[in-house]
């Protein structure tokens, strides 16, 4: 790295070590910004408020809390940082709370994009059992390496650097007709 990244690293470090929560927050909303599109390329139905304040909304107030909460819990339901640990804590992060995940998720996309409650339901039951296998091929092997190679304060940083490949999938399923 060179010297300008490394200094911002030494202060995500600092301030991770510092306000831990607060900062796991910031860091799934700025994961969302990233990947909620440019402001030259707007959402056709939403404008650009709806690229740029639905996803910052959903990774700070969704996915930031549930997902850091939900690392801190299994940390503690499965402690240890083995090779047979980390198998596990994919095993039971990917058999529960994935499926659990997406089902709260999507709904909540929706309905910051202003779908219906029927509406809403409808493209749920069209579209989860699709995103949820598609969910299978990528993320079991990032949370493997993640609950092995990455201490528990990073791991949300991470799934926030692959969630940018994986929301691109979930817009993209968000927006077929």
């Amino acid at each position: 790295m060179r010297t300008g990244s490394m200094a911002l690293w030494r202060a995500y470090q600092r301030a991770l070590a510092a306000h831990p929560w607060k900062v796991q927050v910031l860091t799934a909303a700025g994961g969302e910004t990233r990947s909620a599109g440019t402001p030259d390329r707007p959402d056709p139905d939403h404008g650009i408020s709806g690229l740029w304040l639905c996803a910052p909304l959903s990774g700070a107030d969704f996915q930031g809390p549930v997902v850091g909460g939900w690392y801190k819990v299994l940390d503690r339901l499965i402690p240890g940082g083995t090779k047979v640990d980390a198998l596990k804590k994919m095993l039971l992060d990917q058999g529960g709370f994935a499926p659990c995940f997406l089902g709260c998720f999507l709904p909540l996309v929706g309905t910051l994009n202003g779908l219906s409650a029927q509406d809403n339901w409808a493209k749920l039951q069209r579209d989860y059992l699709d995103a949820l296998i598609t969910n299978y091929y990528l993320w079991p092997a990032v949370q493997l390496a993640n609950f092995y190679l990455v201490p528990l304060h990073y791991r949300l940083a991470v799934v926030q650097c692959v969630a940018v490949i994986w929301n691109s999938y979930l817009s993209w399923k968000a927006h077929q007709l």
